[in-house]
């Protein structure tokens, strides 16, 4: 299926760990891109044994590094380096998340491939850029959504910011710009033949997304208070209502055609014009909205709102996303084969292209499993890859 797809032809070469680079690589290898994961000889990607004993293969790791190919490599060693770019020359990509300067340490920085391969297109994602203050700070997502006010416009009125296990600053920060960034320099290496180097810093790449914030601050020179935005809880037609069986739904009625068709639903035509309203006629709709969602459970409210065409919906636990029927239709989780994890549950890819068909390819690489495959279209012998191996070069 790899001639199939858009990025058939298209080389990388990760050196990336954990989430942002390996999913960023994740959807390249998923749209055709021969993905090379190349790994340490020790431990390798901390994924592949975070939150379970070991033998490794979390399914953390499994979920975000099929379609790859799996090399170890000691970067340390001049061997190693000496393979890594015999690699770079036949790159197109190159894409690591070190902090700054570990790869010039290392003698792979974007200056030593660009003199051999000038065509590459060299992304480095950190928690901060390769410049600034904070550039060798350590990090990981709520710190880099702390520092880009994300978090303190998370929660609740009057309550402590809350916590998310959906990696803002890593997905849309680091995987998402990363992505994009590269794509874009493909097609410009198309076009001018040079290729170019791109400084992801994830907490730049999520303030720079925090629009709404953004907004208010233009207009009345500083934010919200938590859970007063116009998103975060100010609207009471853009709210979290509790039902009697302490579950949830969600309104996003913001439109008025929206919370028109609403009112009419539940019979409250004296609501139409008090969706945008403001202070104590705000506070008294929201009171009345709370009650009215808590007199009944949330199976009755999605089953009355069902053919409502008004932006109230359930919210649902993880459970009962993988059965709800839209996401059953478009086909969003998957079965796929591992040979030692056996049936793993996965995510497919989410883009549906009308000429290129998403597939499973490879497995999740066992940590060094195409160490021989990859090494021998650089023209090593049987007799040397076994040196590389007893040498721990590989």
């Amino acid at each position: 299926m790899l001639q199939n797809k858009p990025l058939n032809g298209v080389r990388v070469l990760d050196l990336t760990r954990l989430l942002p680079g390996p999913m960023c690589t994740l959807h390249l290898a998923d749209m055709g891109a021969d993905v090379i994961k190349i790994e340490d000889t020790g431990e390798g990607d901390y994924a592949r044994w975070m939150g379970v004993e070991k033998p490794k293969n979390s399914g953390y790791f499994l979920a975000v590094n099929r379609n790859k190919r799996g090399i170890t490599l000691d970067l340390r060693q001049e061997k190693g380096r000496d393979i890594f770019l015999q690699l770079a020359k036949t790159a197109d990509v190159i894409i690591e998340s070190f902090r700054p300067q570990v790869v010039d340490k290392l003698g792979i920085g974007y200056d030593t491939i660009k003199a051999i391969n000038p065509r590459i297109v060299y992304c480095a994602i950190t928690g901060y850029g390769q410049t600034g203050p904070y550039r060798d700070k350590a990090g990981h997502d709520l710190n880099y959504c702390g520092y880009s006010g994300v978090v303190d416009q998370t929660g609740l009125a009057g309550e402590a910011p809350a916590m998310s296990n959906f990696q803002i600053a890593d997905l849309a920060g680091g995987t998402l710009s990363a992505a994009m960034g590269i794509l874009a320099a493909l097609y410009a290496v198309q076009k001018t033949g040079k290729g170019t180097y791109i400084d992801v810093s994830m907490t730049d790449c999520t303030l720079v997304h925090t629009v709404a914030a953004l907004s208010t601050y233009v207009r009345e020179t500083k934010t919200s208070p938590r859970g007063e935005d116009m998103l975060t809880g100010r609207l009471p037609n853009y709210r979290i209502y509790a039902t009697a069986d302490n579950r949830y739904m969600a309104m996003g009625a913001l439109e008025p055609k929206f919370w028109q068709a609403f009112c009419q639903a539940i019979q409250r035509p004296d609501w139409l014009g008090l969706a945008w309203s403001t202070g104590h006629t705000a506070t008294q709709l929201q009171q009345a909205l709370t009650d009215l969602f808590a007199s009944q459970t949330q199976q009755y409210w999605t089953d009355k709102l069902a053919t409502v065409d008004c932006g109230v919906t359930p919210i649902l636990t993880f459970e009962e996303s993988l059965a709800d029927p839209q996401i059953q239709a478009r086909g969003v989780f998957i079965h796929a084969q591992h040979p030692t994890e056996g049936t793993v549950k996965q995510f497919a890819f989410p883009l549906k292209f009308s000429e290129y068909a998403f597939s499973i390819d490879r497995h999740a690489p066992l940590q060094g499993e195409h160490n021989q495959e990859v090494l021998r279209t650089l023209g090593y012998s049987e007799a040397e890859i076994i040196q590389l191996k007893t040498t721990g070069v590989i």
